[in-house]
């Protein structure tokens, strides 16, 4: 086990330096210009022309890229084109807003996803599968900002039931306005994970009850719930622990749409104002995250089976 982890993390080196190369490229290929954001109707071209050599944006693609990544050694990930800060900060304010958005979404989803996928799996074709099938199909067919503008206009504008945007009322500091606020970008965010997840649960579930396991424990008169929740739930979790993992990214960046539509004030909605404003620091910290994540998800995904089924440790 030990061998398997530090092997992943020296293969993340090569990783992130390729991946922050494809980024920067591009960025740097995208159309616009970041100080645009700075220019009024009456400055001057030497005005102009200064911005662009304070911010560094009169050198060369490479030399832009090698500056960033010196200061990326030392463990420093720029400052903001725009607003001047910190990129680490800015990251780390917006993250507990987004992890626990995103975290909440992928829990309820995976709660939900795991019984709904073991009874589709278990009557497949008939009307309880078709029934979960339909709803799967609408998930992934519908876009998050359609279904989310759809969730506003029925609990906020016309039930007055939930607030449209934000993350807290002003002048109200409590968890419970907290939670008022983010029950609807959760729904939207669950829906959309629980529909992939029951999809992968139902594949492999049915793939499960050929097994020849099964037959065994029907012969020995076990019911069809106490086969499902107990013996091939065991052998379902490997494809859960793969979108788990992969879902560590998304915990960054997979709530842009979301964040964007109801205000939340989170990693995604920083994204957007990052990339409007061709900040291309704040991007590549956002990016470089995420694929940190994205690594150590896959990283902690591939411990985890190990406990899922010993196996997989013999076969390595």
């Amino acid at each position: 086990m030990r061998q398997l982890i530090a092997r992943r993390l020296l293969q993340t080196i090569p990783l992130l330096f390729f991946v922050s190369i494809v980024c920067f490229a591009l960025i740097k290929m995208a159309p616009g210009d970041p100080v645009l954001s700075f220019v009024t109707p009456n400055m001057h071209a030497e005005d102009i022309e200064r911005i662009r050599h304070n911010l560094g944006l009169d050198k060369p693609a490479y030399v832009q890229y090698f500056l960033w990544l010196k200061e990326l050694v030392q463990g420093n990930l720029g400052y903001s084109l725009v607003n001047h800060q910190p990129v680490l900060d800015q990251i780390l304010d917006r993250l507990p807003a987004t992890a626990g958005l995103m975290g909440s979404a992928i829990a309820l989803a995976v709660l939900l996803a795991i019984p709904l996928g073991l009874v589709a799996g278990a009557n497949r074709g008939r009307w309880p599968d078709k029934l979960i099938n339909f709803i799967s199909y609408i998930g992934i067919s519908v876009p998050l900002f359609w279904l989310a503008i759809l969730l506003i206009y029925l609990f906020a504008i016309e039930l007055h039931w939930l607030p449209i945007m934000g993350m807290r009322t002003i002048g109200v500091n409590s968890a419970l306005d907290v939670l008022k606020h983010g029950i609807l970008p959760c729904a939207v965010l669950a829906f959309s994970f629980l529909s992939v997840y029951v999809r992968y649960i139902r594949s492999s579930t049915i793939g499960q009850l050929k097994e020849d396991y099964v037959q065994i424990q029907y012969a020995f008169g076990s019911s069809k719930r106490l086969v499902l929740f107990r013996h091939v739930l065991k052998h379902v979790l490997l494809p859960i622990i793969t979108l788990l993992g992969i879902s560590m990214a998304e915990l960054v960046t997979g709530a842009i749409v979301t964040e964007t539509v109801f205000s939340w004030p989170g990693i995604g909605s920083l994204g957007m104002t990052a990339v409007r404003g061709m900040d291309y620091p704040l991007i590549m910290g956002i990016t470089l995250f995420s694929a940190v994540l994205l690594i150590v998800g896959n990283l902690l995904a591939d411990i985890l089976y190990g406990f899922a089924d010993p196996r997989i440790n013999k076969a390595r």
